[in-house]
């Protein structure tokens, strides 16, 4: 069977991936130039399924849990298997014990454990929420490895394109170009989500950390090299603009919450994408005039795009055993 995968985000790499390990005929089309420029690339990389319980629904937790296995198998050394770390400041402690009863897989850490697993947190928070089980990769690091490993099994890329013309060329096409089809599939809209990144080398951290706060939550990931991700706001607008000035305030002024050194760190970048979501934020894989769909991954696009992708294998699978199918 030879199949058609539209956009080359994170879902269709993913997706693309998978129908290479089952042996099907791939071709990816991205109308940018190179991968990684969608919202995809403003991702934070967490595979963090316990953790988003807290405002997800079960579903969240049941299809991330194997997330981060699948991306070590597809792009080995690209995970990071340190955990997530969860912290309020004084004021907001309360937050813990909320997020805790949302939430499961976590332990309690006091002070003397938080400066053991941090060093460079030790003395600024009394307790955290430490969940041992999650991981985190760099996006565009990993999205580049996988189109490395799809070209490597010649796989055929076409960018600049999207593909629409020569669909009738395959037997099948899947479309994963996200927020492209807001306005096409039925209850589909936009969720801006805003981050910057900051280079400092006062400060050294192993493992994405979360800062809980009534309003403003965020969340701070390593990149290595002194550059680290904050992120992310979730804003219900479909405005794919630049980050916004209330937005870039309140995003440093968590940092320096979390540590003080943050203050003098240099701002390298800010970006913002946006996120197509179903109403109850949940992705789907669907069908519309013959094409397969994979879309409204929401904030979770990196967590739970292999769960979408393994449906859509299953899918195809399920259709080339058909025995009309193998009668033509």
């Amino acid at each position: 069977m030879r199949v058609l995968v539209k956009g080359a985000g994170v879902a269709g790499l993913t997706v693309a991936w998978q129908l290479y390990r089952h042996g099907f005929d791939v071709t990816i089309t991205e109308r940018a130039e190179k991968v990684g420029l969608g919202a995809s690339g403003f991702a934070g990389g967490m595979l963090a399924p316990w953790c988003e319980r807290e405002s997800a629904e079960e579903p969240v937790l049941m299809l991330g849990r194997s997330a981060a296995d699948w991306w070590e198998a597809a792009v080995p050394g690209h995970v990071s298997r340190r955990g997530t770390l969860v912290v309020a400041a004084g004021r907001d402690a309360g937050e813990l014990d909320r997020f805790a009863r949302r939430t499961s897989g976590w332990e309690w850490l006091d002070a003397a454990a938080i400066a053991e697993l941090e060093p460079d947190l030790a003395g600024r928070f009394p307790k955290a929420l430490f969940f041992r089980q999650e991981a985190h990769l760099d996006p565009q690091r990993a999205l580049s490895a996988l189109t490395a490993g799809l070209e490597e099994a010649r796989m055929r890329f076409l960018f600049g394109a999207d593909g629409t013309q020569d669909a009738a060329r395959y037997d099948r096409v899947v479309d994963c170009t996200g927020a492209a089809r807001i306005g096409v599939l039925p209850d589909l809209r936009g969720v801006r989500g805003e981050m910057l990144y900051v280079e400092t080398p006062e400060i050294n951290l192993s493992r994405p950390v979360r800062l809980l706060h009534p309003r403003h939550p965020i969340y701070v990931v390593p990149r290595g090299r002194n550059r680290f991700m904050v992120g992310a706001t979730m804003i219900e607008s479909a405005d794919g603009g630049g980050i916004t000035a209330r937005s870039l305030m309140e995003l440093l002024n968590a940092a320096y919450t979390l540590h003080p050194a943050f203050g003098e760190a240099r701002l390298t970048e800010t970006g913002a994408g946006i996120r197509p979501a179903y109403p109850d934020n949940l992705p789907r894989v669907s069908e519309h005039d013959g094409t397969l769909h994979v879309n409204g991954l929401y904030r979770h696009g990196f967590l739970l795009a292999p769960a979408m992708a393994a449906e859509v294998a299953r899918r195809l699978l399920a259709e080339q055993a058909r025995p009309e199918r193998r009668a033509s």
